[in-house]
């Protein structure tokens, strides 16, 4: 557990077993905040190390075996989820998991450790982001700082990926590639969206399958963006908002969407994919779906059928 102090006082946010949050400022963290030393997997054989960029922002990479192999590798750059208050991208959780989708797609995986809310509000946990977007597409000129992305990265392939909240991020550094570019002309070729930690006003039927879930999850989003002006309608949190940057702005020419059935923000998923066809946006939408399970489920068991079936699909995307 992190955190400190007693447990008096007013508390503001909680999320059972996870997370709760004090009104004068402390946080308690129930898990995820542990990490775990990088390693070469002994059943997959890809490596990791750590890279700190800046006093913010640090990566861990994941690198597959290439002995003997010219040919240049995808990059994928992700994003963790955790409401952007939980987890770091050093956990046991996504090292397991990383570990694992490198070696499934045979690509290189930037995984991005940003900054927290509430300690540092939205947009922290964005601007963190687009700087490990900058840093990785600082070596594709070929004389970047680190090797392994040097030598085995292919800059022609480029995608940006994450869960729930990192899904969140993944879409918003890809529309912010969109308006501003990415140095060294890097492009981005595809977004892969799992589980994206969307909103909006009106209720979704997905909601549901949680009420008091999908209840959290929107006072959550007041709590990690206190200076929001649109509530649920802010931009950063619903990409349809009337007043969100047009859809047809987006960086790439493909996304993948991966959703869960039961999931209580399944259907802001949905809808986001149908605003992204309508929106004039010239690429091309593909939709994955499990039934029978919720939110983040295959980070409890990335091993089972259905989140294989989920990573073949992210898979096939990142290698088409």
């Amino acid at each position: 557990m992190a955190g400190s102090g007693d447990i008096d006082g007013e508390v503001i946010f909680e999320l059972e077993h996870c997370i709760r949050i004090f009104k004068d400022g402390r946080v308690e963290r129930y898990f995820g905040s542990d990490p775990v030393p990088a390693s070469t997997d002994a059943a997959t054989g890809v490596a990791s190390k750590d890279i700190t960029i800046s006093p913010d922002v640090a990566v861990r990479l994941y690198l597959p075996p290439v002995a003997g192999e010219k040919k240049k590798l995808p990059l994928l750059i992700y994003f963790h989820g955790g409401g952007f208050c939980l987890h770091t991208a050093f956990n046991f959780v996504f090292h397991a998991y990383l570990t694992s989708l490198a070696a499934r797609t045979r690509s290189i995986v930037v995984s991005v450790d940003y900054r927290l809310a509430p300690e540092h509000p939205i947009p922290a946990a964005y601007d963190d982001s687009w700087k490990a977007v900058v840093w990785a597409a600082s070596h594709a000129s070929g004389d970047g700082e680190e090797a392994w992305l040097t030598e085995h990265a292919d800059f022609t392939r480029v995608y940006l990926a994450g869960e729930s909240a990192g899904a969140n991020i993944a879409h918003n550094m890809a529309m912010r590639a969109g308006a501003e570019g990415i140095p060294d002309g890097v492009k981005v070729n595809g977004v892969v969206l799992v589980h994206p930690y969307f909103l909006g006003r009106g209720k979704v039927s997905s909601e549901d399958f949680d009420p008091v879930m999908a209840e959290k999850v929107v006072e959550m989003w007041s709590v990690v963006c206190p200076a929001t002006t649109g509530g649920v309608d802010d931009p950063w949190i619903n990409p349809l908002a009337a007043g969100a940057p047009p859809l047809d702005g987006l960086a790439c020419g493909r996304v993948l969407v991966c959703l869960a059935e039961k999931d209580v923000i399944s259907d802001r998923g949905r809808a986001y994919c149908e605003g992204l066809k309508a929106s004039g946006w010239r690429g091309e939408v593909e939709v994955v779906e499990v039934a029978g399970h919720g939110h983040c489920f295959h980070l409890v068991d990335f091993n089972s059928d259905e989140a294989a079936r989920q990573d073949d699909a992210i898979a096939a995307f990142v290698n088409r």
